[in-house]
């Protein structure tokens, strides 16, 4: 797989400050990880979206994959209850 490019909008970013610095590292990790595999295992496609989410410990990342341009632009960022819901 190729290298995609890794957006974050500045609504995710504003959320991603607000999770614990101990989990935002592995968030972050996380994130840049979708570069290298933007579908890894144990991401989901979102029902009736063309959305994935992919979990790090209880915090969820939901992002889109543009497969023409290799790009990743990622949603939303947050605890499992409040991502959820969207």
């Amino acid at each position: 797989m190729g290298n995609h490019r890794v957006s974050v909008k500045p609504s995710a970013a504003k959320e991603l400050e607000a999770v614990p610095k101990r989990d935002r590292q592995r968030i972050v990790r996380r994130i840049r990880g979708l570069s290298a595999e933007p579908r890894p295992v144990g991401s989901e496609r979102l029902s009736g979206q063309e959305r994935y989410r992919v979990r790090q410990g209880d915090c969820r990342v939901v992002y889109s994959i543009d497969d023409e341009t290799e790009s990743v632009v990622v949603f939303k960022v947050g605890h499992r209850r409040e991502v959820c819901r969207t």
